[in-house]
């Protein structure tokens, strides 16, 4: 009792402290992985920093492609069910949680008592990091990646141990298991990767995290995996139900397209969760539209379909007049692209939203990259008018 007293309090403090771990992410820094301006973290930065505009009015856009949203959802059953919901909102919806929950651990194949719910995957990679690293110890992951969980470590005094990608963009599995060590307390991996879209090879990955999750839990961000083409080869929830620690995070906001109805869910041990909701209970942060809006949309597979299906089409349309003019797309198996540039980002930008179209610009290997999330056809053609006139 007295040790989660002790926990309990500790937590309160350390959000309090830390100031802003849970709060909302400006423009620029959802996926924000080092800003010149803000300064370093506790222990090592990431091998590419983003180029932060900052806007004191948003700019009217004629295509918004920078926040890897789905353009075409949630689907029209969904938008009903949730209109129907918002007269249940002076209810608790904790019997709407419980059957969502059960709804994923059958989708996932395992018992429910291995089954998070959170506001959005996010939510699930900063609890992770607060109950793993209260007391120190450090996190190895790739470089670059989504640094929700490793800023949220080290901001919390973690130390980071970045390992960088290798020649074709996967992770450097070999790298990242030498550099564990007696202080590792978690290894992250986002496959497929943000920000570069490309994906580590599954065999190589399943046997990663059989090998490594004797020592240390691994985590899977597997935030853009609906998007591909064998999508339930390379997920890494199998390894759950095989009893390995293992800890996978899905989301809403991607190909369901719920990115603002904030709900995702994590497959993991139980002893992994009852780490989490031992301290903070999950499904508190979550309303009953969005609850319900989930349950609706798990079951909506030939919308999802569909929007994996225009997604593709439009990357491939993407790619392929990218390629044209000579650059070097990085290949994706996700909702967005990246590619190095030839003009200066905070230029690039500035041109860019000029025209209307909101992106994301980087420096990374000593170049300034552009990421574009996919929209619409009539919006990836926007992007294209605009990005030749910049550009050219």
């Amino acid at each position: 009792m007295t040790t989660k007293i002790n926990r309990r309090s500790w937590l309160k403090s350390s959000l309090l402290a830390a100031g802003g771990i849970g709060l909302a992410p400006s423009l620029a820094s959802a996926t924000s992985f080092h800003s010149p301006s803000a300064g370093n973290f506790a222990s090592g930065s990431s091998l590419l920093w983003e180029h932060s505009p900052i806007f004191k009015e948003a700019p009217a856009l004629r295509a918004r492609l920078l926040a890897n949203e789905n353009p075409y959802g949630p689907s029209p059953k969904v938008v009903s069910t949730i209109t129907e919901a918002v007269s249940l909102g002076n209810r608790y919806a904790h019997g709407d949680a419980a059957y969502l929950i059960d709804l994923l651990a059958e989708k996932e194949g395992v018992t429910k008592d291995h089954i998070m719910l959170g506001p959005g995957s996010t939510d699930m990679l900063e609890k992770t990091a607060i109950v793993r690293f209260m007391n120190g110890g450090n996190i190895v992951s790739a470089d670059p990646s989504y640094m929700s969980l490793i800023n949220t470590s080290q901001r919390l005094g973690a130390t980071w141990k970045p390992i960088p990608l290798t020649a074709d963009f996967s992770h450097d599995l070999k790298g990242m298991e030498k550099a564990i060590d007696s202080e590792t307390k978690l290894v992250y991996i986002c496959n497929p990767n943000n920000p570069t879209g490309s994906v580590t090879n599954a065999s190589d990955l399943k046997a990663f995290c059989k090998k490594v999750s004797a020592k240390t839990p691994v985590f899977v961000d597997e935030a853009y995996l609906e998007f591909m083409d064998d999508a339930e080869d390379n997920t890494m929830v199998g390894l759950i139900a095989e009893g390995h620690d293992v800890m996978v995070a899905r989301t809403f906001s991607k190909i369901h397209g719920m990115a603002g109805l904030r709900i995702g869910y994590m497959v993991a041990k139980p002893e992994r969760i009852e780490s989490i909701t031992d301290l903070v209970r999950g499904t508190m942060g979550l309303s009953v539209t969005s609850l319900k809006g989930a349950i609706a949309s798990v079951k909506e597979e030939k919308f999802l379909a569909e929007c994996k299906g225009m997604n593709k089409e439009c990357r491939d349309f993407t790619f392929a007049k990218i390629s044209a003019m000579g650059y070097d797309v990085i290949p994706s198996s996700t909702s967005f692209m990246i590619f190095p540039i030839e003009m200066e980002g905070d230029a690039f930008l500035k041109g860019m939203f000029a025209e209307g179209v909101g992106v994301r610009a980087y420096n990374f290997l000593d170049k300034p990259w552009c990421r574009v999330s996919m929209g619409t056809m009539d919006e990836m053609k926007i992007f294209m008018e605009a990005f030749e006139k910049v550009t050219t």
